[in-house]
């Protein structure tokens, strides 16, 4: 058995299952899919996630509770946008906008995913929060594999290979 135990610049390979901590509804697991695998330390998890599974070993089970702030965080109005609805004709063509609809905005920093909140004649509100901001989350974490990140992982901040980014 291996001694290693997650740490920054690690490659971690877990299943997992979220869930509410209030209802126990599931809102995303790795179960009968590949290992979620990404690069300790880096940026690519919510804050808590990693934090709660340091020091972990190769099989270990974890589980825990994240307050908002450790996850998606608090849900931001600034992050409620009004767009006339014209600006959607060309969509309306092809799909009827509903509200609870995700769409993503081309946006200056990349892809922005939002979802549609209110709908008038004239307007769609957009919300740019994270579905879950402003939710503790419940994670159930199993390390299955751990490794050293590579040089050329750790300068591209990213997992190379299977489960990981390929070029």
């Amino acid at each position: 058995m291996s001694d290693l135990a997650v740490g920054k610049n690690m490659v971690a390979s877990v299943h997992y299952t979220g869930t509410m901590p209030e209802t126990g509804e599931v809102f995303d697991s790795s179960e009968g899919k590949d290992p979620l695998t990404f690069l300790i330390g880096h940026g690519q998890m919510i804050p808590g996630f990693e934090t709660n599974i340091q020091g972990a070993k190769i099989g270990e089970k974890r589980t825990f509770t994240l307050t908002a702030d450790e996850a998606y965080g608090e849900r931001e109005d600034a992050a409620l946008m009004k767009i006339p609805r014209s600006e959607f004709a060309q969509l309306e063509e092809g799909a009827k906008l509903e509200v609870g609809m995700t769409l993503v905005a081309t946006m200056q920093h990349g892809p922005a995913p939002f979802n549609i909140t209110e709908l008038t004649d004239d307007e769609v509100t957009a919300d740019f929060n994270h579905k879950l901001a402003g939710e503790a989350l419940t994670f159930e974490v199993e390390i299955i594999e751990l490794r050293d990140a590579s040089v050329e992982e750790l300068s591209h901040g990213h997992v190379h290979g299977p489960g990981g980014h390929h070029h």
